[in-house]
């Protein structure tokens, strides 16, 4: 390549390019950005990059996307050092292979294929499917919410079972599955990007698309062995740094407690403090995150007392509708009006007020 025709990649983006046509014969085509030859279509037209679909691109480069040359499908690639997280590829295949891929409690993130490029032994590739952060869209009742929390715990507990803990549960590694609410899906780099291309989706809501939550990201995950006694592991900070126990370490940790408080503080600061009517979390939120880990619920008791408080919410309840604290008076009362309407389609064409999808 001519050094001119590098100047709008990155450092990152350049490995994409050069391994394309290597991907190419693997089955999988990356989009026209990552193509050797590639000319930005805003240069002519002296324009932002940010208005074109090949300005889109993955933060960090070690992320990309693709498509699946035998189905269409659009998939995630990942590039990463084995040697930096050695336990990266094996709990993602842990997890993929049966008995436990088709477990109905699996919630990590499933694995397509695993590319090993010719040139760097050292790096691998995952190939994921295109997921959407969970947070995106906003949850509008609090049957959906409910749901949410349901299989996260879930999900955590079918970890922790088979003595994985995850280490890192935290907001960026949680995610949805986005094909019931956006069937056309989405630029796999700017979710939200605003185009009029196929790539852009609308708005479906949560309440008529039930979706199933995925956890990823296995880098600093660890298996652990009962025979080998005790989960104590080297302290290793997640996503969260407010883990009481990793603020100043003195010696090996469990990290199932510390997976327990990272569910648990997220929950607290991406639902309880953004929106009003999930106050019922909060007793067992404020166990989950208490600062001494040996006080903490494990999975199973968090799972327990979980169903105990979602099946004591009425119907009426479940419907309501979940208000962000931000929102004022005028905005207030237009979205109640919306949601009266939209609840009553729902009742008439018995729509559950839990989305809980079929898996």
């Amino acid at each position: 390549m001519a050094p001119e025709d590098l100047r709008d990649w990155s450092r990152g983006e350049e490995l994409w390019v050069q391994q394309q046509p290597w991907l190419e014969e693997q089955g999988y085509m990356l989009r026209p950005r990552y193509r050797p030859g590639w000319i930005p279509s805003w240069k002519s037209k002296n324009d932002l990059p940010f208005r074109y679909e090949d300005g889109q691109r993955h933060y960090p480069d070690e992320i990309n996307d693709a498509t699946r040359i035998s189905d269409g499908e659009i998939v995630i690639l990942k590039r990463f050092s084995q040697e930096r997280h050695p336990e990266e590829l094996e709990i993602t295949k842990f997890f993929s292979t049966q008995p436990l891929s088709t477990h109905p409690k699996n919630h990590c993130v499933p694995l397509y294929d695993v590319l090993q490029p010719p040139d760097d032994p050292d790096k691998v590739i995952l190939v994921l499917p295109l997921l959407r952060n969970f947070l995106d869209p906003s949850f509008q009742t609090v049957g959906e919410a409910v749901e949410c929390f349901r299989q996260l715990f879930e999900g955590i507990q079918f970890m922790h079972e088979c003595n994985v803990a995850h280490r890192d549960c935290t907001s960026l590694n949680t995610m949805l599955d986005p094909k019931p609410m956006y069937p056309n899906l989405f630029h796999p780099a700017a979710p939200n990007w605003n185009s009029k291309l196929t790539w852009f989706a609308k708005y479906h809501s949560r309440t008529s698309r039930p979706t199933k939550y995925y956890f990823i990201d296995f880098g600093i995950s660890e298996k652990f062995y009962p025979e080998n006694g005790p989960p104590l592991t080297l302290a290793i900070q997640g996503g969260d740094p407010t883990a009481p126990e990793l603020q100043n370490p003195t010696g090996p940790v469990n990290p199932f407690p510390t997976d327990i408080y990272y569910l648990g503080n997220m929950i607290r600061v991406d639902f309880i403090n953004i929106y009003d009517g999930l106050d019922f979390m909060l007793p067992l939120l404020n166990d989950m995150i208490q600062p001494d880990p040996t006080k903490r619920p494990d999975i199973d008791q968090v799972v327990e007392r979980y169903a105990e408080i979602y099946k004591a919410l009425s119907t009426r309840k479940l419907r309501s509708r979940v208000v962000r604290k931000v929102y004022g008076r005028v905005e207030n009362a237009v979205r109640n009006i919306i949601h009266f309407f939209r609840t009553c389609v729902y009742i008439i064409t018995r729509t559950s007020p839990i989305p809980t999808p079929q898996y």
